[in-house]
């Protein structure tokens, strides 16, 4: 063993001693509560580092007064990776060195089992003396073979950067570089905000100690450590370097890596509070990097108006009463009989004044929505949607249907956009308010399908009962328009008025086929098209076909009985997603902004919607029943 390690070993206080400082540097601060850096570099993600007191539990933090959810902790006193960056220059030679080597040694001596500690030193350049290792005697054979360094220089920023890259690939979550120097920086290739980078980049908190002298600068070490989540301190000679270490090990043993993705926009301003019970609470501010997003100019409204709290509802009303407008515009139209407006010209009646004055007031909307009918006149979709409407017996033409989707989607999106401050949500909701009245719509048509069916084998029991009594096909529908109930007497009442006109029957049963939608209506169709081509007993096969209808309506039932469990669990099962995520976010909007607001947020968003998609089509095969 050569003889400076034996005087560096003579030099270092005991492991009990070194203790005793610490806890008596623990005890001095166990009531108080420090932030001791805030690092923005990985924005959105904000990291703050965080001294609390002994034995206290993780500490909880507050932005802008409101309590941050998801913040990931990391407690520097039972898991890290420490490197020892030791200064060698010309300037440190002789017993400066001799003491500041021995300090360290102390401080490795009361580290924990599980440090991992690395050793670098620097002079005109920086090397590795020893890897990462939870050995303290390989450790202190390290700091024993450090010598000054024959050429003169200082690269200092060099071993920061070398001590960040070192602790990035370490699996230890918290990162801590001890930096020891007596000068300023002079050699290195690496500058100063490089060194910053290379350190927050492998989120390592680096404390610096300086020791004074004439070519000693603090403010580029005070600005390193306050940038990177450490701290600062300063010794008057190397002679007082172990109560300094013995206050690093202390803080190490007390500090908390604290980390969370804010919602802040670049510019803005974080009021940040860091506290534990029964301890004073600390309090910190930074502004998030970057410009603020540059707003319209000039404004109708002072800035003052847009920010306060009634703007939201000012905003929702007015909204309201634009969407409101547009729907009495739309719904604006004739309340006639959609059958009688179009043969009008052809029987020569003139419409009264009092029937045109409406529409001439409206004669604008009315032009819009005729246009758009004779350009999407051809397009498949937009037929389809006539085709609903008139199933659904709405008085509305599918151009007007179209401007009330549009607008109404538009309404709810900005709406809720207002409400909730998430464009995301603004446009899931738009998408789904225009889907909205369509929905309406099919669900009518859907219902009075249903109530047709319901009334058809009774509806054929009744055309038979008519041709057994002698009476004709046509006398036969009469009796169904007269005794019947809506919707079937009321379709089967236009299918007389298109004979009358000189359509032919089974013409006019087809299109009432095709315009209602209902299966058992298209077979008793078909059927009896094919017996008035053929000829036969109709009385007899009206008979047979209600029977048929009325087995097929039985057997769909029971099957809709037998399949009813499955088809509640894929309602729930699609439903809880929705429920959970609105109460979560009325419960703790806070907790929900990072899927609002961010885009990894949106991405989940996406991929839950399109599983949930997929899932709903699994479960209706599963349920789906072949008529």
């Amino acid at each position: 063993m050569s003889r400076r390690w034996i005087r560096i070993r003579k030099l270092r206080l005991p492991a009990l001693v070194l203790a005793m400082l610490a806890v008596w540097a623990a005890a001095a601060a166990a009531s108080t509560v420090q932030i001791a850096g805030v690092d923005t570099s990985s924005y959105p993600e904000v990291r703050v580092t965080v001294v609390a007191p002994a034995g206290s539990r993780e500490p909880s933090l507050r932005q802008n007064g409101a309590a941050v959810s998801d913040v990931q902790a990391v407690d520097l006193g039972s898991d890290k990776s420490i490197v020892l960056a030791v200064d060698r220059s010309q300037s440190m030679r002789g017993a400066s060195l001799t003491n500041a080597i021995a300090a360290a040694a102390t401080f490795v001596s009361v580290k924990r089992p599980g440090d991992r500690i690395e050793v670098v030193v620097f002079g005109k350049h920086a090397q590795v003396v020893s890897g990462f290792t939870t050995s303290a005697g390989a450790t202190y054979a390290a700091l024993g073979s450090i010598r000054a360094d024959p050429q003169a220089g200082t690269a200092l920023w060099d071993a920061v950067r070398l001590a960040s890259g070192q602790l990035a690939g370490q699996t230890h979550r918290g990162h801590v570089v001890v930096l020891l120097t007596d000068g300023q920086d002079v050699s290195s290739s690496a500058t100063f905000g490089g060194a910053v980078a290379a350190a927050q980049k492998a989120k390592a908190a680096v404390y610096t100690i300086g020791i004074a002298g004439p070519d000693f600068t603090p403010a580029p070490l005070r600005t390193l450590a306050a940038r990177t989540g450490g701290s600062f301190h300063e010794a008057s000679s190397t002679a007082r370097l172990l109560p300094i270490y013995a206050a690093v090990s202390s803080a190490l043993s007390r500090t908390w890596q604290l980390s969370y993705a804010t919602t802040a926009r670049p510019g803005d301003r974080l009021d940040l509070s860091a506290w534990v019970p029964n301890a004073a609470r600390a309090t910190d501010a930074v502004t998030v990097p970057g410009s603020p997003p540059k707003t319209a100019s000039p404004q109708l409204l002072p800035k003052s108006a847009w920010q306060a709290s009634w703007m939201p509802l000012a905003l929702a009303g007015v909204v309201g009463l634009l969407f409101l407008l547009a729907a009495s515009l739309a719904l604006a139209g004739p309340r006639g009989a959609w059958v009688k407006q179009r043969l009008e010209p052809h029987l020569g009646q003139v419409r009264r004044a009092t029937r045109t004055r409406g529409r001439k007031q409206h004669a604008f909307v009315h032009n819009i929505v005729s246009a758009t009918e004779r350009t999407l006149a051809n397009v498949k979709q937009f037929r389809a949607l006539q085709r609903l409407l008139e199933r659904a017996d709405v008085p509305l033409r599918a151009g007007e249907l179209v401007y009330i989707c549009i607008f109404s989607g538009l309404g709810l999106g900005v709406l809720f956009f207002f409400a909730t401050g998430s464009a995301v949500v603004g446009l899931l909701v738009t998408a789904f308010g225009g889907w909205l009245p369509i929905l309406f719509i099919r669900f009518k048509a859907n219902r009075r399908v249903k109530a047709f069916d319901n009334q058809l084998p009774d509806l054929l029991i009744t055309i038979s009962a008519s041709l057994k009594a002698g009476h004709s096909f046509r006398q036969a529908i009469q009796a169904v328009v007269e005794e019947g109930a809506q919707p079937s007497a009321g379709e089967f009442s236009r299918v007389l008025s298109e004979t009358q006109l000189g359509r032919p029957m089974e013409l006019a049963l087809a299109d009432m086929a095709s315009r209602v939608g209902s299966k058992n209506l298209n077979f008793v169709i078909t059927a009896v098209t094919i017996q008035r081509q053929v000829g036969g007993s109709l009385a007899g096969l009206f008979d047979m076909v209600a029977e048929t209808v009325r087995q097929r309506q039985q057997f769909t039932r029971k099957v809709r009985g037998l399949t009813a469990m499955g088809r509640i669990s894929a309602y729930v099962l699609m439903a809880l997603p929705f429920f959970i995520a609105i109460t979560v976010t009325a419960l703790n909007p806070t907790y929900m902004a990072p899927l609002y607001n961010t885009s990894v947020g949106h991405m989940l968003i996406a991929i839950a919607l399109g599983m949930m998609a997929f899932g709903s089509l699994i479960l209706r095969r599963m349920v789906a029943f072949a008529h």
